[in-house]
Parts: structure tokens; sequence; C-alpha cells
């Protein structure tokens, strides 16, 4: 049942094809970070939207502060296949992204703080008469995170700092019949298969921050693995094989983990003009192992179910920010974002490049607005896949990928009296 298979892997995931970060983890939390390929920004500390990476520092702040941001994520991917000389031009849409976060002081020595973003993501639609088609199609999973947190400052070097993760998702697919028509008579566009489904996940996150001193400070910060359990997802069986009596719908269950994150990240103030800025993410990928969905209505039990071969894989980023004056503050970054999974028609994952820059303009005192682009390079990928049932006597496809992405961000900042 390979076809159900891989469209459950693509309504988890897609953004590893050049979109975003690996897998289908999502990195634009704000403007600001994105200047700097988000180098440092656990640390930086510079708007409210450090919450998002790090609790640990709102202990920084010394007045409540609010920043809302609008990502706006236009990805460029091409597949082709090899063996039927298909062409899948622009397949992942342009998406937005939006986060927004809020932190208060209640004394010298605590804070608390919330911010409402996305760590994980995806959009893809591949046209529907592919030869492909029962290994890609449309899909869909948006998923937003409410995160309060709490901080404490120990001391003039040591702050800490916890969260609890709330996390909503929504997931939708649709996949073809593609090479499985040549067997029934049918054509390549007609549906094979859909499922829809929406869930509730919890998690936590904590983080430390150490000062050196005023120039020089550096966090560590875990975001902890979701559980999102889709237990009254909705299953259409368009084709009769995967459902038993006929029946054509069901309520399956279906298990997604989001992975851990672990994120060191530094922060060195050079001169009065210049800072510098580093980052090294860690994402507990070798825990999402398998996609399994059941229902007693499916045969056997099992409506699907696919091993999964990934591995943790590294983010590495370094980053400046210059200060040309009170009202200008200029940012740029390079990262590079680790392949994480094995190459599939619906991942197609690959090694990513990341050349960042940024600019604030301080409109009043209290007022700041951001702006940042990246250009998100994928390094070229080659695969093979094979198809389900009927079509697997064809043996393996080979396919082609490549992408780059224009992330473009603005964000508003202000600071409250």
């Amino acid at each position: 049942m390979n076809n159900k298979q891989r469209s459950l892997l693509a309504m988890s995931v897609f953004f590893a094809c050049g979109a975003q970060s690996a897998g289908f983890q999502v990195a634009e939390h704000s403007a600001s970070g994105l200047g700097r390929a988000f180098a440092g920004e656990g640390v930086v500390a510079d708007n409210a939207s450090v919450l998002a990476r790090n609790p640990a520092a709102m202990t920084l702040f010394d007045k409540a502060a609010f920043s809302g941001a609008l990502s706006f994520v236009d990805p460029e991917v091409d597949v082709y296949d090899v063996q039927n000389k298909e062409q899948s031009s622009d397949i992942a849409p342009t998406q937005i992204v939006p986060a927004a976060y809020y932190i208060r002081p209640i004394d010298e020595k605590w804070a608390w703080g919330v911010g409402l973003f996305s760590n994980y993501g995806v959009a893809t639609d591949y046209p529907t008469d592919i030869s492909a088609g029962d290994m890609a199609g449309h899909t869909s999973l948006k998923s937003v995170n409410l995160n309060p947190n709490i901080a404490y400052r120990l001391n003039e070097q040591w702050s800490f700092g916890l969260g609890l993760n709330l996390v909503y998702a929504e997931a939708e697919l649709t996949r073809h019949l593609g090479e499985l028509s040549y067997f029934n008579g049918k054509v390549p566009s007609d549906k094979a298969i859909d499922m829809t489904g929406d869930t509730f996940g919890y998690g936590w996150n904590a983080a430390l921050m150490f000062e050196l001193n005023e120039n020089y400070r550096v966090s560590l910060a875990y975001r902890s693995a979701v559980d999102l359990d889709f237990d009254d997802g909705t299953f259409r069986d368009y084709t009769g094989k995967y459902i038993q009596n006929g029946q054509p719908s069901v309520t399956g269950k279906l298990a997604v983990k989001l992975p851990a994150i672990f994120e060191l990240s530094g922060f060195y103030q050079l001169t009065p003009d210049w800072a510098v800025h580093y980052s090294w993410q860690r994402t507990d990928w070798s825990s999402f192992t398998e996609l399994k969905a059941t229902s007693n209505d499916c045969k056997d039990g099992v409506c699907f179910e696919k091993p999964e071969h990934y591995k943790d894989n590294d983010r590495l980023s370094i980053g400046a920010t210059y200060s040309f004056n009170s009202d200008w503050t200029f940012r740029a970054g390079y990262a590079f974002d680790e392949q994480a999974g094995k190459p599939t028609l619906s991942i197609p994952d690959s090694d990513r490049h990341w050349y960042s820059a940024g600019v604030t303009y301080q409109w009043t005192d209290n007022l700041s607005i951001d702006a940042g682009f990246a250009l998100v390079m994928s390094e070229k990928g080659n695969f093979t896949e094979k198809g389900s049932g009927a079509a697997a006597a064809l043996g393996e496809r080979r396919f082609e990928s490549t992408g780059k992405a224009y992330i473009s961000a603005l964000q508003l900042n202000y600071q409250f009296n």
C-alpha cells in the first residue's frame, strides 16, 4: 500500500526540498532573525521574537515588548521523472507564515511571555495527471504553537526559562492513480485516496542563558518532541482495494511525532557598532522512524505502514549586525542546513545553503520595523522510488529534484513605556 504510505508522509513533510529547513521544520520566526540567517536567534534579544527560541532571554527586557511578523515563502521546486520524461514544476505553493510575541517583566528577577508561531508545516501540489500520482499529489499540514513561558534571573550571569507548547494541527491530502490507472482502464488523474484530520498535541521547552559580561552571552535551549495523534481522521478510498466491506470512507488513527530541537546560540558585541552571532541547532529526526495508520475497517487493521530512514541533523549559522546610526541597523548571515532524511518523491531532501540580509528602521523611540530576505539554495537531488500494487511490476523509477526559495519577512516591534 505504498501509495497511501507516501501520502501520509507528504501530509507531514515537504519543505525538505528547499523551501525551509530539513524535514518539515519551519525556521521562519522573525524578520530580524531572517536577516542574519537566524544566527544567534536564541540570545540576540533585540525584540520579543527571541521567545521562539529561548525563554531565558526574557530577563534581558526591562519593559514590556511586542513583536508581530509575517514571512512570505516563495519556493521554486521542480521534480523530473527520468523514466517517463515528465517534469513537475513549481510544486510548492507560496506560503505566509505569521508569528506574534509578547514579553513582560514582573520585577528584576522574573518575567513572563507568550508566543504564537509554528515549528512545523507543509504545502505541496503536484499535477493531478502525472505518472507518479500514486506517490505525490496535493498535501497540506498547518500547525500553530501557543507557547506561554516564565523566566527567572538567578544572578548577573545566569538566567533560566521554562515553557509549555500547545500545538494544534490540521492535515489534508489527495492522491491520484497515476500509473496504476494503466491496470484498470481509468485515467491517471482519477483520485485514489484522500485524507483529512485535525488534532492537538502538547510539549514543553526549557532554556538557560549565561552572560559573561555586557558584550558576550550564550544560551542553550531545548524544545521537546510533540506527539500528534490524529485519532479521528477521515480516510477515503476511491479504488475499493484498501477498505474492507466496500465502505467509501472510514475513521482512521495516525500518529505523527514532531521531533525535539536543541539549540546553542551566541552573541558577541565586537565594537559599539558591530556584533557577531552564531547558532548550532540539532533536531532529533532519528526519533521519526515510521508512519502507520490503523483502523478496524481497513484490511488486517492497518490502512498503511511505512518505515522512515531519518537521522539527527545539524543547522549551522553565522551572522553579523551593524548599527549605522540610531535609526538604521543592518544584518547579514549564512547558514548550512544538513539533509535529514533519505530522499523520496514526497521528500526530496537535500543539503541547503541560506544567504540572508536584513534591516531595521527605528521609527519612533518605541516602534521599530524589521525587514529580512533570504535566498535558500538546495543541492541537486537524485533518487529512486518504487510504485505500489500493480505498478510495482514496473520496478524502481528514477527522479531528479532541484529547488530554491525566496523568503522575505516584515515585522513590527513595540516597546511599552
